[in-house]
Formats: structure tokens, C-alpha cells, sequence
């Protein structure tokens, strides 16, 4: 009965230590990081020529639904699969601690 969304911060390339950042400071990172997680998925055009593109109907809706339903599915799927592995043994997972 939860949704979760979850966005990895650090890919090994850069991460900001945020240990001992203000509240200030962590906004503004939250923000950056926003800022360039819609950049990377946006893509060209306006609105009005989307919107005429896609009609007055409701296909894109609900084709748009029911891939949000079957992504959600395949998600748990691959949690599920990922969690026997680490049980299993078959794949190693590194927990890293809070500070």
C-alpha cells in the first residue's frame, strides 16, 4: 500500500559530502539535483504542439497507465530476484552505513 520513489545520489563519480551541510545547503544540493534529473529525462518540444500531437481522446492515458502498471510489476520482480541472489549468495551487496 506504499509508493516509494528512489533516486541513486552518487554514482560513483561525484557525490557531495553532505555530512555537516545546513539545512540551507541541502536544499539548494536537492534542488541541483532536481534541477538536473529533469534536464536529463526532458525532451524537445512544447506543450500545445504535445498536446495536439496526442489528441482529445484518452489512448495516451491510459496506454501511459497501464505502462506505469506493468513498470511498477516489473520493478517488484526484479527486487524480488535481486533479494534471493544476495541471499543466495549468487550476488554480493554492499550496505552502506548511515552517519
Amino acid at each position: 500500500g506504499n509508493d516509494f520513489y528512489l533516486r541513486q545520489l552518487r554514482d560513483m563519480k561525484f557525490s557531495l559530502p553532505i555530512e555537516g551541510v545546513s539545512a540551507v545547503q541541502l536544499q539548494r544540493y536537492a534542488e541541483f539535483c532536481g534541477w538536473t534529473l529533469a534536464r536529463a529525462h526532458a525532451k524537445s518540444g512544447d506543450a500545445a504542439t504535445i498536446s495536439g500531437y496526442l489528441g482529445k481522446g484518452d489512448q495516451f492515458d491510459l496506454a501511459m497507465g497501464e505502462f506505469a502498471i506493468a513498470y511498477a510489476e516489473q520493478t517488484e520482480r526484479d527486487h524480488a530476484a535481486l533479494v534471493e541472489a544476495v541471499k543466495t549468495g549468487r550476488v554480493e551487496a554492499l550496505v552502506e552505513e548511515n552517519l
